[in-house]
């Protein structure tokens, strides 16, 4: 048959090739656990056994695997699930929970630098005597508050029922009497000025039950305390710069009375020196022997015993010290005053020595020895 003549001028596309011829099916492969090797139950039982299977997964952040690690050696075993695309390294999900690693930056602050020098670790307060680890912000605070206390006294607000004694001689403030019969949160108080006192004094010796308390309150704190007890007898003290001064005098006697010394026909003459005693000399030294109080073997009567005083730095030499003397005096014994030579002192310090001697205007004052083992 003749084609039309529309052929001539339009290209028709190429027909379709024809389909493959279709492949033949290949066996599957062999499993890597289970190669040919007959089979055998035996054979099969000892591959299947002795397959091994790693599995890879990634790593957690540093700081997230000491927590992991922490976790597990207090027994609580955690597992890392994953960690999220969308969330920075940082923070990943444990458990279910999204954790945030906050040790992103860590502080390598020094606070001080070690150069040899004593106090390096702790630090003893001048003032208060207290240790402390500077640059430790809760031992500064713990320092701070201790020291206001100490030297400005313990705050006070006052009692409601409060045993005033009335003293004309005071123009600020107030001293109260507490005893033993009186409420816990009296008792408590005096407790706080004890231990207050105890810095300087000793601990374990200034109070017990048959004590009375003296507390000089002014401007709402605590600035001075006096701790009296009854005792039946005491002893004249020994004034030591008169025990010196005849040492002294003795000494140039002896110096003045040896001058020359002969050695057969050879005499050497000595000059003697003529040295006075002193009674600034005799106080210095006196002061050294701080501990060491002289007094008689024959005792007196006293009535009342000053166990223990103390004043707080800041309020020294305003004269607190001789008012708690005067208010201990006047109610120690209801409905009489005491007079001077019915009291004495406990084995005074230095300053204990000065005011003893200042207040009783002599230095022949009584002193007492304390039963320390009283509770």
């Amino acid at each position: 048959m003749q084609p039309k003549i529309s052929s001539f001028f339009f290209n028709s596309p190429p027909p379709p090739p024809p389909p493959p011829p279709p492949s033949p099916k290949r066996p599957p492969a062999p499993s890597p656990l289970l190669p040919d090797g007959g089979g055998d139950d035996l054979a099969l039982w000892e591959r299947t056994q002795h397959a091994f299977v790693a599995t890879y997964e990634r790593r957690a952040p540093k700081s997230l695997r000491s927590e992991i690690l922490e976790d597990s050696s207090s027994g609580e075993a955690t597992k890392l699930d994953s960690v999220e695309p969308g969330l920075n390294p940082e923070s990943v999900v444990i458990g279910g929970t999204k954790v945030v690693n906050r040790n992103k930056k860590r502080s390598y602050a020094q606070f001080h630098l070690e150069l040899g020098q004593s106090d390096f670790l702790l630090r003893t307060c001048s003032e208060c005597g207290i240790k402390y680890a500077p640059g430790d912000e809760g031992d500064e605070k713990a320092h701070a508050a201790f020291h206001k206390n100490y030297t400005q006294g313990l705050q006070f607000k006052g009692w409601r029922s409060e045993r005033v004694v009335s003293t004309p001689s005071i123009e600020r403030g107030r001293i109260v009497m507490v005893l033993d019969s009186d409420s816990p949160a009296q008792r408590n108080k005096v407790q706080e000025v004890v231990k207050m006192m105890e810095v300087e004094l000793g601990s374990g010796w200034i109070y017990h039950r048959q004590c009375k308390v003296y507390l000089f309150v002014a401007s709402q704190r605590i600035a001075g305390c006096l701790v009296a007890e009854p005792i039946k007898e005491a002893f004249r003290i020994i004034s030591f710069g008169e025990n010196r001064r005849a040492e002294g005098a003795a000494v140039k006697d002896t110096r003045v009375k040896s001058a020359a010394l002969q050695f057969g026909n050879v005499v050497f003459q000595r000059e003697a020196v003529k040295r006075s005693t002193s009674f600034r000399k005799c106080k210095k030294l006196e002061n050294l022997l701080n501990g060491v109080v002289c007094c008689e073997k024959e005792a007196v009567s006293a009535v009342c015993g000053i166990r223990a005083i103390w004043v707080t730095p800041s309020n020294r030499r305003k004269h607190v010290a001789t008012r708690l003397l005067d208010a201990a005096r006047s109610s120690f014994c209801s409905g009489t005053v005491l007079e001077h030579s019915k009291m004495a002192f406990s084995q005074p310090t230095s300053a204990g020595k000065a005011l003893a001697s200042h207040y009783m205007g002599t230095e022949y004052f009584l002193v007492y020895k304390t039963d320390r083992s009283e509770p």
